[in-house]
């Protein structure tokens, strides 16, 4: 397979960015995933597909997209969170992106945020941007604006969006590979917002926040996805990540600000699933 991709980044060194892209029975969208990596302005790209075991046509679709930036990874199924820790492990890439097999970047969305960091010279920055929410035509996506996205203190950032100032999507973030890693791995055991505890870690170990206006990320939201699972199992993963970011936020600040965004996050899930699981 052949990249037909040339790289001309205005004498910016050529760091190489790895896309992390955990799939399971994705034929339906990967294809378009993937065309908006491979079609991004910064083309020293690794595409790390993991396949998490699909029964359907995903190995096939990915096996025909002619680019040898493309690397794909056959594994039983054993989750997103596994195939992202297997993506991770084996990235070759300075810088880390991971998407949803569903969702869909800017073209310009990896170069903008690189340039920023690779400016600030500090690899525990992380560099965020607007996402937005759409269903089957990304020209239709929604855009708002979220308070939160403007907060560069991490832990601050962290406070304020649980208190309600909002969110970022995973795939709207682009971090060092180091500051990843430092983080600790994805916690296999969780399916319903295990990206939110995730990235909790991660803002927890950086230095800053910085958000990239401009590029976006399209976030696909559409009957049956994860996100809108009510099983037992994903309310359990709710909660477990709600006791997650309580350890690891309160013993990076502990104060009545950082208690009541704790409190704000229980009372959220509360009102979520309280006729599900009254227990929890």
């Amino acid at each position: 397979m052949k990249s037909r991709v040339s790289n001309q980044h205005g004498g910016l060194p050529e760091t190489k960015v790895s896309i992390v892209i955990p799939a399971f029975n994705s034929q339906q969208w990967i294809f378009e995933s993937i065309h908006s990596v491979l079609n991004q302005s910064w083309s020293n790209l690794q595409v790390m597909i993991v396949d998490d075991g699909s029964t359907d046509n995903t190995i096939e679709i990915i096996k025909n997209i002619d680019d040898d930036r493309i690397q794909l990874i056959e594994t039983a199924h054993q989750g997103a969170g596994a195939a992202r820790n297997r993506g991770l492990m084996e990235a070759a890439g300075e810088y880390i992106q991971f998407l949803d097999s569903d969702d869909i970047l800017s073209a310009d969305k990896i170069e903008m945020q690189l340039k920023v960091l690779l400016q600030t010279g500090d690899t525990k920055t992380i560099a965020s941007c607007a996402w937005l929410k759409f269903g089957n035509n990304p020209d239709e996506a929604i855009f708002r604006t979220e308070e939160v996205w403007n907060v560069e203190d991490p832990v601050e950032w962290l406070v304020f969006s649980l208190s309600g100032g909002g969110m970022m999507q995973s795939g709207a973030w682009l971090a060092h590979r180091d500051l990843l890693r430092d983080a600790g791995p994805w916690d296999e055991s969780l399916s319903l917002h295990d990206d939110g505890e995730f990235f909790t870690r991660v803002l927890l170990q950086a230095n800053r926040q910085v958000f990239v206006p401009g590029p976006r990320v399209y976030y696909r939201s559409v009957p049956g996805s994860l996100s809108r699972k009510r099983s037992r199992a994903a309310i359990e993963s709710a909660y477990r990540v709600c006791r997650s970011r309580d350890k690891h936020m309160l013993a990076h600040r502990d104060d009545q600000q950082a208690r009541s965004a704790i409190a704000t996050q229980y009372a959220q899930f509360v009102y979520e699933f309280c006729l599900e699981s009254p227990d929890l």
